[in-house]
């Protein structure tokens, strides 16, 4: 009788498991590989940042939950020209992605592709890297504040982003996902502003996909609360990002003062 190899076991997140949520809380660094001044990310080569992304999470431990610490890369850049696209954003660049996913998956971290596309579209920039996003480790972020109209220029105006283009998006990785066999892939949609997504309440979820409602913006302790609890983030079943911000925050909230915080944010990022 002819042997038979044992079926592989499926794919596992870094730390272990096949569920981000509520098993970790997510702590990243946010920034471009290629434009440094983006974000605190790309101030320092990727090899050096891991051990700093892993400190600053490990301050988190305390709020319970383990920790999963990641790395969102903005992966194509809006521009304030047409750029080579003629889109207003960058191409992005596989090299960049490939040179922080070894980095990342060989400090047990999450990989998240940030796409910015000026005035074109989500889908089809997350679709030229669709190779990283078969991978257990690589997640997808979409930046509604630079999603223009024609005719808005990135930085002259803030985007926004409908439903519908945000589910077409989340229905294509959640493909992925099932077709491969990954663990839960990270979805972040981030907003700062109620009109950034302005039919917010059409946004579906997928199954396969943690989908995490990120508010950003910078400013004072008070404001941010203010702007945290007004844009209402949905809870359960998706979930709930914070940005914090080293240089732009005045009074940089305290770990402690983060996680206090309702609804408490399942991730947080740095930029």
């Amino acid at each position: 009788m002819a042997s038979t190899s044992p079926t592989p076991p499926p794919p596992q997140l870094p730390r272990g498991g096949t569920t981000i949520f509520p098993t970790y809380r997510v702590i990243a660094y946010y920034g471009s590989g290629e434009f440094p001044g983006l974000g605190v990310l790309g101030k320092t080569p990727a090899e050096q940042a891991a051990p700093a992304i892993i400190k600053q999470a490990s301050a988190y431990a305390p709020a319970g939950r383990r920790i999963l610490p990641a790395m969102e890369l903005i992966t194509t850049v809006a521009l304030s020209s047409p750029g080579p696209t003629g889109t207003y954003s960058s191409s992005g660049n596989p090299a960049v992605v490939q040179r922080y996913l070894d980095v990342a998956r060989k400090n047990k971290m999450m990989l998240i592709l940030d796409f910015q596309p000026g005035q074109g579209e989500f889908l089809p920039q997350v679709k030229r890297f669709e190779r990283f996003l078969t991978q257990p480790d690589v997640g997808v972020a979409l930046d509604a504040e630079w999603r223009m109209k024609k005719g808005e220029i990135p930085g002259k105006t803030y985007g926004s982003a409908t439903a519908a283009e945000i589910n077409a998006v989340s229905s294509y990785v959640a493909g992925l996902v099932q077709a491969h066999n990954l663990p839960e892939k990270l979805f972040l949609v981030h907003q700062f502003r109620l009109d950034m997504l302005p039919d917010r309440e059409k946004i579906v979820h997928r199954p396969g996909l943690a989908t995490v409602f990120h508010a950003d913006g910078f400013g004072p302790q008070k404001e941010k609360k203010e702007v945290y609890a007004a844009l209402k983030l949905p809870g359960p079943p998706f979930h709930i990002g914070f940005k914090l911000f080293y240089k732009a925050d005045t009074g940089l909230m305290t770990p402690t003062q983060a996680m206090a915080l309702t609804p408490q944010p399942d991730l947080v990022t740095y930029q």
